[in-house]
């Protein structure tokens, strides 16, 4: 199965075993990772599930859509050229090792 590591802004690292068409916003709900809030579900309709996408699974996932642009526009923490929502980001077996940076604020 493959593994997600989350880090907090502290640099403690979660790894997290997740199966394949999870996503990633889910696998931290589900592990209990504080640092993504997830206030609308995984619709791409609010911003608090804001991650840091490290190179170089972030080539790996399809573009950002319109949608997903928009909604990182009102994100807490400062948007990067790394920022993701992490609802919008399915895991497979190619990403296995992906490691998302959480922010230091959600809400």
């Amino acid at each position: 199965m493959p593994t997600v590591t989350y880090i907090d802004p502290d640099g403690t690292k979660h790894e997290v075993e997740v199966a394949p068409g999870k996503r990633v916003m889910q696998a931290a709900i589900a592990a209990g990772i504080d640092g993504i809030v997830a206030e609308c579900g995984g619709q791409a309709m609010c911003a608090t599930c804001h991650v840091y996408v490290e190179s170089p699974w972030a080539e790996k996932f399809p573009p950002i859509s319109e949608e997903e642009d928009e909604m990182l526009d009102d994100t807490v923490s400062p948007r990067t050229d790394a920022s993701r929502l992490s609802c919008q980001l399915v895991v497979t077996h190619e990403v296995d090792g992906l490691i998302v940076r959480l922010p230091e604020d959600q809400v």
